[in-house]
């Protein structure tokens, strides 16, 4: 009889199959095969009149919690009894964490195997690593599954008692979470910042020299023997000197008369001084700093970063991805070593092999540091990938490698030169060995910063020197407001707080944006207005659940529960029950909480209030007795909404919108208007007769300020027609869309060949010939990957491959000609093929006008909420009550 074995997914019981004898069978769970029901069709019917059921958590019964086996897990959970009854060992080899951990307990607990079973962990799938997983197998680890449920139990209870307190006084449809509240906050803190940042403004000079050995430049440092005042010197608060700070400051009209002082004045160098220093490498890949270097370098987001993570590990290139740990194997130290030597030589080696040390709050490391998988690394470029596979890999490997060479001996270079009563410096920097720069440096937070290996070389100068002065130019400078958040610095900011789990960033951050918390934009995540109500609320009447500090000793006690250093019932029953638990407060806060305060946003300086309401964000004001009301723009962000543009909005709505001009043609007005999705332009007044006038969007880089009659008659005329194709007759138009400005052809039957216009084109002045140009070029697919993420199977009706997809939108499904969007709470990695049917199959129904509304429920969990289908098949279920 074989020996079954049971993984998460398919990719990976396709690749652990390769290293396990002819005897062994391999099957995939697909992920959790039970779990706290995920909404109100869940629940059994038996349990329904049970009033902890919508928790989950029959917080009555020292917090038993309820699983129940998901519609869609039914097949497989049958699969894999199926195949116990042919077996005679069940090895579960999921993954080496505590999620991996509960799902071997949980199927354990629903299989109930009479068969000997074994626990077989691995941190890499390859050969050598499954084989010596095979020879020390062990139990499951309990303690490993009670920290898990007991974390996934506190997140219940937290986002399923404090979400519905949002519906009833904010806006249906938000969510409260453990660690996804405390993200939030941060945003809106950093975002207030901005609000309250005040500019100030300074000026210094800028000099270009000259010796006989090259030419240098150097900015002013001192003015009569008093340091020049850079940004760091303004109060962001007031945009002035902070109290205390003796610089010099000078304004434009006093760095403009220094400069033509100085212009005829001699130049001496008066000193010069080389610091050696030494760089080290930065450790090995952690989970967190593999998120922020992968979104800073290759503008992954967390969640992609750790799909193409997951796809690596599972496929044999890369250790486990879920690790906090920096430590390396002697095997991985050898290998990443021996990289160095073949490829840079025995000079560019460390003199002994490196180890590092985990400095993060509440780091687990049971595994390695992310790495090349195996006892020798396989070149990127040998491995066959491509695309954002071949670039996360590239990165691993790189890092990897570069943690073992030695370290770069650089020399920084100071040139201190006297004019009148002025100092300039002049700074340089020499790199005399760039070790392990040769192979990786580490990007930085910061846009403007340099990376570490550029090399700034000074001329040769000695004290005494009397350098040419070619040109000295006066700068201003303007202080800038605090950065918001970059994915990268917000994970930084997580860990470095304590804060939820590295493993969990990227679907903390997923979940801001889905719920309409923040927007990314160009890499950074703007909270909404939505943002700021939600963290006023929970600031005013919960202000521990958003505090860092108490959030970050939360997590500490969830790590000593999962040590066994402190009881979990305690624990939970004193932050859920009694007179100060989480359930007698919001029962208390309830009452107390006014609805129309908790909907206002609290922005200073604005002539107006901003509310929460079923379709966003809104401005209300009142003018002669009656409310005003007013839409902000999506795009419009908590800080850059000023009184300007309140006042602007607001008039639009009394006195009608500005009116640019007419048009040339019908003489009807032009009017400029500011909506929900941004400004555009209007031809002529809503009437019966034309409820909908044509309207026009504006493109990027042009706003209702600056806009002139011209360019507006020219939007409203789009799209318009550049001529024929010389080959096919067709017509070729250009046009302004969702994705912005294009070009299309009509290539007859229906379809048509768009391509999008480039940033030098202009959709209102872009003419045939440039047009024949863009359609020669191949055609390149919106969606981030050409290729498909995973192919999950084939449809039992014609059996064609459906298949994942990532789009502008996210994920999807495509079978055919339908495409539909990933469920809810599916993962690419772990979908079903049965649920893909499903929900292709709604798809095609909608298309058809079959589709019908859904009937709510519960949330979700902690972190989320969701909406329920109805269902009359009858829900297996399982309460756990051993623990």
């Amino acid at each position: 009889m074989p020996k079954l074995v049971i993984v998460e997914s398919p990719t990976k019981a396709r690749t652990i199959r390769n290293y396990l004898p002819k005897d062994y069978r391999v099957e995939a769970s697909m992920g959790h095969v039970r779990d706290l029901p995920q909404s109100a069709s869940d629940i059994p019917a038996e349990l329904k009149s049970e009033k902890w059921s919508n928790l989950g958590v029959d917080v009555e019964n020292n917090f038993a919690p309820l699983y129940i086996v998901p519609k869609d897990k039914k097949k497989i959970v049958k699969t894999l009894k199926d195949a116990l009854k042919e077996a005679d060992e069940l090895i579960l080899a999921t993954d080496e964490d505590r999620e991996g951990e509960s799902i071997s307990w949980h199927l354990l607990q629903l299989l109930q195997p009479r068969v000997p079973t074994k626990r077989m962990v691995f941190h890499e799938i390859t050969q050598e690593a499954i084989q010596s997983a095979l020879k020390n197998c062990r139990d499951v680890d309990q303690r490993l599954v009670h920290a898990q449920e007991t974390r996934r139990i506190l997140d219940r209870l937290v986002g399923y008692t404090l979400s519905p307190l949002l519906w009833k006084k904010i806006a249906w449809g938000l969510s409260a979470g453990r660690v996804q509240s405390v993200a939030v906050r941060l945003l809106v803190q950093r975002e207030r910042a901005r609000r309250a940042f005040r500019q100030g403004s300074y000026w210094d000079l800028k000099a270009q020299l000259a010796v006989e050995s090259g030419q240098f430049e150097a900015k002013l440092w001192t003015l009569a023997g008093q340091r020049l005042a850079t940004g760091s010197d303004f109060d962001e608060s007031t945009g002035q000197i902070i109290a205390g700070r003796q610089v010099c400051l000078l304004n434009q009209q006093e760095a403009e008369a220094l400069r033509d002082r100085l212009q005829t004045e001699p130049w001496q160098v008066k000193s010069l001084e080389e610091k050696p220093t030494t760089r080290k490498p930065a450790p090995p890949f952690t989970t967190s700093t593999l998120q922020q270097e992968s979104n800073r370098k290759l503008r992954l987001s967390a969640r992609e970063t750790m799909r193409v993570a997951q796809s690596l590990y599972e496929r044999g290139f890369i250790t486990y991805m879920r690790t906090d740990s920096v430590h390396l194997s002697q095997q991985a130290i050898a290998a990443a070593r021996s990289c160095v030597e073949q490829m840079y030589g025995q000079n560019y080696l460390s003199p002994q092999p490196r180890q590092f040390t985990t400095k993060s709050k509440n780091a687990q490391e049971a595994h390695e540091a992310i790495r090349p998988a195996g006892n020798t690394f396989r070149l990127p470029q040998e491995t066959g990938l491509s695309g954002a596979e071949f670039a996360l890999y590239d990165l691993i490997w790189k890092r990897t490698i570069a943690s073992q060479m030695a370290e770069a001996r650089q020399t920084m270079l100071s040139v201190l030169l006297q004019v009148d009563n002025a100092e300039f410096r002049a700074s340089g920097k020499r790199i005399d060995f760039p070790g392990f720069f040769r192979a990786y440096v580490e990007g930085s937070d910061d846009p403007d910063a340099a990376l570490e290996d550029r090399e700034i070389l000074l001329p040769a100068l000695k004290v005494g020197d009397r350098p040419t002065c070619q040109a000295l130019e006066a700068i201003g400078h303007e202080t800038q407001p605090p950065a918001r958040y970059t994915e990268a610095s917000l994970v930084k900011m997580l860990e470095n707080e304590g804060i939820g789990r590295p493993s969990t960033y990227a679907s903390i951050i997923g979940t801001i944006v889905d719920r309409g918390y923040a927007q990314l934009v160009s890499n950074t995540l703007t909270p909404t207005f939505t943002a700021f109500a939600v963290t006023a609320l929970l600031e005013q009447h919960f202000p521990d659940l958003v505090d860092t500090s108490f959030s970050a000793r939360m997590e500490q006690s969830l790590d000593d529960i999962s040590n066994g250093e402190v009881d979990w019932l305690p624990y939970l029953s004193q932050f859920y029950r009694g007179d100060r638990g989480l359930e007698e407060q919001v029962k208390r806060r309830e009452s107390e909480i006014d609805p129309a305060a908790a909907r206002t946003v609290a922005l200073e300086g604005l002539p107006a209030k901003v509310r929460i309401g079923r379709f966003g964000a809104y401005l209300e004001a009142e003018a002669d007795g009656e409310a005003i009301k007013a839409n902000l723009p999506k795009e419009l962000t908590p800080a850059d909404l000023d009184a300007q543009r309140v006042e602007t909005l607001l008039r639009q709505k009394t006195e009608g919108p500005d009116q640019l001009g007419t048009h040339p043609e019908t003489g009807e007005p032009i009017y400029l208007l500011t909506g929900a999705y941004g400004p555009y332009v209007q031809l002529g007044e809503a009437t019966e007769e034309k409820p909908k006038p044509k309207r026009a969007s504006l493109p990027k880089g042009m706003s209702l300020e600056t806009i002139s009659l011209e360019q507006a008659v020219g939007l409203l005329s789009l799209p318009r027609t550049l001529g024929e194709h010389p080959e096919t007759g067709r017509r070729i138009q250009a046009g302004l869309g969702r994705f912005g400005p294009y070009i299309v052809c009509d290539l007859g039957g229906g379809e048509k060949d768009y391509r999008s216009l480039k940033a030098d084109d202009d959709v209102l002045t872009i003419d045939l010939d440039r047009a024949l140009e863009l359609l020669a070029q191949p055609k390149k697919s919106r969606g981030r990957s050409k290729e498909p993420i995973r192919e999950i199977g084939l449809h039992p009706e014609d059996q064609a491959p459906i298949q994942i997809f990532e789009g502008p939108y996210g994920l999807y499904l495509k079978h055919g000609k339908v495409n539909a969007s990933l469920p809810e709470d599916e993962k690419p990695e772990t979908i079903s093929l049965e649920t893909a049917i499903a929900a292709l199959a709604a798809k095609a129904g909608q298309a058809k006008g079959k589709g019908g509304r859904r009937s709510t429920g519960t949330p979700k969990s902690g972190e989320t909420k969701t909406r329920a289908t109805k269902t009359t098949k009858k829900t297996t279920t399982r309460r756990a009550t051993s623990r």
